[in-house]
């Protein structure tokens, strides 16, 4: 085989004349050129971890805070600050005489102009931290900034230097805030107010009086203590307990999905679209690995990482910089090296690698095809299996390969997008395929797994425990762009570039899956299939309005929506309910989520008004309520993490609580979150309109609830995701989607009815961004 071939370095026989060998330099080049490569990224990382270690200073000042300690030597003061005649007291006499004055200045002069230069970087970063834990100016209103943050602000830019690296602002975060227990029960007290009635309300505040005054005070305690000794106190237990000890699937459970642009297919040749999108994410990793990615108001994290299992949990694995990527097609998997020689193969080339792929007829080994069913299933069985049949030989090879892998590649042999005679239908039918597919031509383990389509469109199914959607959203709208606007396709739809002939084929991965195996897989594969269709998903986006409109009557964008599924929900339902939005916490170090309760006593009187009459100010009071919710999460102020962090120590310490006992066990009807778009700067939506996003959603987190991901494009447009399960008789997707649209057209209507009145109204408090 011709990849076996170029595998061999060298080759010898041993002759009657002696030993023969025979030298491969077309290899030996590879080698040399790779091994350069490595060099590069070394000595690059290696400059990267300098330039962050000294930030907010540069290497370079060291040089000027010698020039000043020799320009006060020059001005016949003591430079080391009688540090030379200490030094010269404590030499012997005999030494003393004939000890080189000139080299103890020399030295000394090394010495004290280092440490005065730690000195100063330590300093400074101590000023970045207390000015990055200012979060006063989350609350002030829109055009009213008090001079404390107009001042904040400018320090905050003198210190934050011109050009920081991807994770300079690391060690200067300040760690997230443990709340005061009282503080924590009184917010949670509020937010399930408008749930209960008078006496369920009595009996729980009765429970969080008896929480305080015995457990919970001793829980915080240690509670402080790890938020003393952690970087962050909740992200390690958060991600070990929500997503690594989760033994039920993952597939539609915990992983999501993003989806292509809604009008544009840039090519219609899945070979090409798959050629440019690799090329795209691969990009974006060296991005990340060079650090040259501009930190965003929300430190990003790095999307190299992959899913090891184990028998009572599962962890992360990362590795590094791998230089090949897994592809399954038509039930066959694949190993296609994206570099050679050191050289990022050309999305030309990947094309051609991948049309290979496509075009090979020899058939999926037995087992093989639905061998991703196992990630797709019970967690415990896939263990199991991975212990006993996949920890050597053949198939530990061709799993390392797939693991080890920069990402995951599914060829799927099925059209999807949104033209055609069912534009509705094909939309929904688009978001099941990219949430589950069949259940086996997705390796759900992967960080992440890009689906190409046979019609040319694309998505992506994410893990989730490595990273949240906002760090997921920004690696595909770059790839998004990149594949569109700066790579580019040929008139015919191929991939631009040239192709280097010589290139080794792929190569195809062996496996020898025995009966027991195939049994599991069966099994795995029935689990996951009856979880698939199970999933009632609806995509619809909402052209009425966007976010121009909104804000021309001073609202939130965000408050608006979520006060309209409140609306939605209490039609569909007939009741308010528990309700999750996700917020972001990474201002602080580590930082993930906290969940916004958006469900407030402030947006159920607004509703209740608005089934009967004018509410206008209630909406104000409403919205002014969400907003200052999701500034508390923001800022650390959050309920549910700390509730969760509090019933994790009482674990450990081997007691109940029934107060977080049953805060623990209440159901989120209404999950909900939106996908941020952080990148308008890389798609011409004036000169483009049609290259507009459909971001992307999730399963349903409840039984009897929905899902509801929603990303707001542009000035015109909000596209929502929805799911739910057919096997309750009281959810139905589409039937919540149409109360949604609705929702968003009365509120509308009821807040436009007196134009001129509101735009003369006070200013409303609206989120800005991190300067």
């Amino acid at each position: 085989m011709a990849e076996a071939h170029q595998a061999v370095a060298f080759q010898f026989t041993i002759t009657p004349e002696g030993i023969d060998l025979q030298l491969s330099y077309q290899a030996l080049n590879q080698i040399y050129l790779s091994g350069v490569r490595s060099w590069k990224k070394r000595v690059s990382r290696m400059r990267n971890r300098v330039i962050k270690g000294v930030y907010p200073a540069s290497p370079s000042s060291w040089l000027f805070v010698a020039i000043g300690i020799l320009a006060t030597m020059y001005m016949q003061s003591d430079p080391s600050m009688g540090l030379i005649a200490k030094i010269q007291q404590h030499l012997p006499l005999r030494y003393r005489l004939t000890f080189d004055l000139q080299s103890v200045v020399v030295v000394a002069l090394k010495v004290v102009c280092t440490l005065l230069w730690l000195s100063l970087i330590l300093a400074l970063r101590f000023c970045l931290k207390l000015l990055l834990s200012y979060h006063q100016w989350m609350f002030e209103q829109h055009g009213r900034v008090s001079n404390t943050t107009k001042v904040w602000v400018t320090l905050l830019r003198l210190l934050s230097g011109r050009k920081p690296l991807l994770y300079s602002y690391q060690t200067s975060l300040p760690h997230l805030p443990v709340p005061a227990v009282r503080d924590t029960l009184t917010r949670y007290l509020e937010s399930v107010r408008p749930l209960l009635t008078d006496l369920e309300y009595k009996r729980m505040t009765d429970l969080a009086n008896e929480f305080e005054s015995s457990l919970g005070n001793r829980l915080q305690r240690y509670l402080k203590l790890k938020a003393l000794w952690a970087t962050n106190y909740v992200s390690d237990w958060w991600e070990e307990y929500i997503y690594l000890r989760g033994r039920g699937p993952i597939m539609v459970n915990s992983n999501y999905y993003g989806m292509d642009f809604l009008y544009v297919t840039p090519t219609s040749v899945q070979a090409a679209r798959a050629g440019n999108t690799i090329t795209a994410l691969l990009l974006y990793r060296r991005m990340v690995n060079r650090e040259e990615l501009t930190p965003s108001r929300v430190p990003g994290t790095s999307w190299r990482s992959d899913l090891a299992l184990l028998l009572s949990t599962d962890v992360l694995q990362h590795w590094q910089d791998s230089e090949f990527v897994a592809v399954y097609s038509r039930g066959r998997y694949y190993r296609l090296w994206v570099y050679r020689a050191g050289r990022l193969l050309s999305a030309r080339e990947i094309e051609h690698q991948i049309q290979w792929i496509l075009d090979d007829p020899s058939p999926p080994l037995p087992g093989e095809e639905k061998l991703g069913a196992l990630t797709a299933g019970d967690r415990v069985p896939w263990a199991q299996i991975r212990k006993e049949h996949f920890s050597s030989g053949v198939n530990k090879r061709s799993l390392d390969i797939i693991e080890k892998a920069a990402f995951f590649v599914t060829l799927d042999d099925e059209a999807q997008g949104m033209k055609g005679d069912d534009p509705t239908g094909n939309l929904d039918r688009y978001a099941k395929s990219l949430l589950h597919g069949k259940c086996y031509d997705r390796w759900f383990d992967k960080s992440f797994s890009i689906v190409i389509y046979k019609n040319g469109k694309s998505g992506l199914n994410a893990e989730h425990s490595w990273a949240d959607a906002p760090t997921v959203a920004h690696l595909w709208e770059y790839t998004l762009a990149t594949d569109a606007f700066q790579l580019g396709y040929t008139e015919d739809g191929h991939c631009k570039g040239e192709v280097e002939r010589s290139l080794p084929p792929p190569h195809r991965l062996s496996w020898e899956i025995p009966s027991e195996v195939q049994d599991q897989i069966f099994s795995s594969l029935t689990v996951a299939k009856a979880l698939a269709d199970d999933v009632d998903c609806h995509v619809f986006p909402f052209r009425d309005f966007g976010k121009g409109k909104i804000k021309k009557l001073r609202v939130s964008p965000d408050a608006f929506i979520q006060i309209s599924l409140q609306l939605a929900y209490f039609r569909d339902r007939g009741s308010f309910c528990l309700t999750y939005e996700a917020s972001m916490t990474r201002l602080f170090r580590e930082g993930r989520t906290e969940t916004v309760r958006s469900c407030s006593n402030q947006s159920c009187a607004f509703v209740k008004a608005l089934e009967g009459g004018e509410c206008k100010r209630l909406f104000r009071q409403a919205s002014e309520k969400h907003q200052n919710l999701y500034r508390m999460a923001m800022t650390g102020a959050g309920i549910d993490r700390h509730l969760f962090c509090l019933y994790v120590v009482s674990k450990y310490l081997g007691v109940d609580s029934p107060f977080l006992k049953e805060v623990l066990s209440e159901p989120w009807c209404l999950s909900t979150s939106q996908t941020p778009v952080q990148q308008m700067e890389l798609f011409d939506l004036k000169n483009h309109p049609d290259f507009v996003s459909l971001g992307g959603g999730f399963g349903p987190v409840a039984d009897d609830g929905y899902g509801v991901s929603y990303i707001i494009v542009g000035e015109d447009m909000i596209n929502f995701h929805v799911s739910s399960k057919h096997s309750c008789g009281e959810t139905d997707s589409h039937r919540f989607g149409a109360q949604i649209a609705k929702a968003l057209q009365d509120i509308m209507a009821v807040l436009s009815a007196d134009t001129p009145s509101s735009s003369k109204g006070p200013a409303q408090p609206q989120s800005k961004k991190l300067l």
